[in-house]
């Protein structure tokens, strides 16, 4: 490995002095903050001129990934997780056993059909 290296490793042509302010225009801005449920806070920044219904109540906390709501005292509670459906279990919320005995039944004499027997 080369002692030494390239001087503007890391850095685009023409940016100017590494730390330079004057590039871009910042526009106002607000922090607010939000706590979950173990007393996590985060803090998100929004424009300053957006209106007060815009900004979420509820966001979900990097770090946790618990929600987290803007009242540090009543954080929101954690939603209850569903647990995984099968597919099956799809089916026989939609239909009872006869029905499914019956679109069984339909569908063999139709295979039947088709087979010839």
């Amino acid at each position: 490995m080369a002692v030494g290296g390239n001087a503007i490793r890391g850095t685009r042509v023409g940016s100017g002095p590494m730390g330079e302010q004057d590039h871009g225009h910042h526009t106002e801005r607000i922090a607010v903050s939000y706590w979950d449920g173990l007393g996590n806070e985060t803090v998100r920044y929004y424009a300053a001129g957006l209106p007060e219904e815009e900004i979420p109540e509820i966001v979900d906390h990097p770090h946790s990934g618990l929600p987290a709501g803007r009242d540090k005292d009543n954080p929101p509670a954690v939603a209850k997780n569903e647990p995984y459906k099968t597919h099956l279990a799809y089916v026989k919320e939609r239909r009872t056993d006869g029905e499914a005995e019956e679109l069984l039944e339909e569908a063999l004499q139709k295979l039947r059909e088709k087979r010839g027997q």
